[in-house]
């Protein structure tokens, strides 16, 4: 099966931008960004269907984060714009081999592949 590897995280204060990378070892249906702040269940950020680059957001983001992909690269990026504190968590891409219903659903249950994780900090 695919495995995932997230990089870009770090450290920046509120109101600036980091870029999200998420190498995946072969192509999938889905991926999508989750995060995960302490003591917090995971929620998902956004998802991509690769073959048609249909996206979907969760409202917390919708605005200011942005996916995309290289799929030459076998790469979706997560553009994080106009940050605030609220947005610290660990990020993490999942990948999902078929479609999801409703699909605009974050449901981590049903993604099969999980990366290892991006810190990201936003401090205010």
């Amino acid at each position: 099966q695919v495995q995932l590897v997230e990089s870009g995280g770090g450290s920046v204060q509120a109101g600036g931008s980091l870029r999200l990378s998420c190498a995946a070892s072969g192509s999938t249906y889905r991926i999508a960004w989750f995060r995960q702040a302490p003591g917090k269940e995971r929620e998902g950020v956004t998802a991509i269907i690769t073959r048609s680059g249909t996206t979907y957001y969760d409202g917390s983001v919708k605005g200011r984060f942005t996916i995309s992909q290289d799929n030459a690269k076998n790469t979706v990026y997560l553009q994080m714009d106009s940050l605030k504190p609220d947005d610290s968590a660990m990020y993490y891409c999942a990948a999902r081999p078929g479609p999801l219903v409703p699909p605009g659903a974050f449901i981590p249950a049903q993604y099969n592949v999980w990366g290892q994780g991006t810190q990201v900090a936003v401090s205010s």
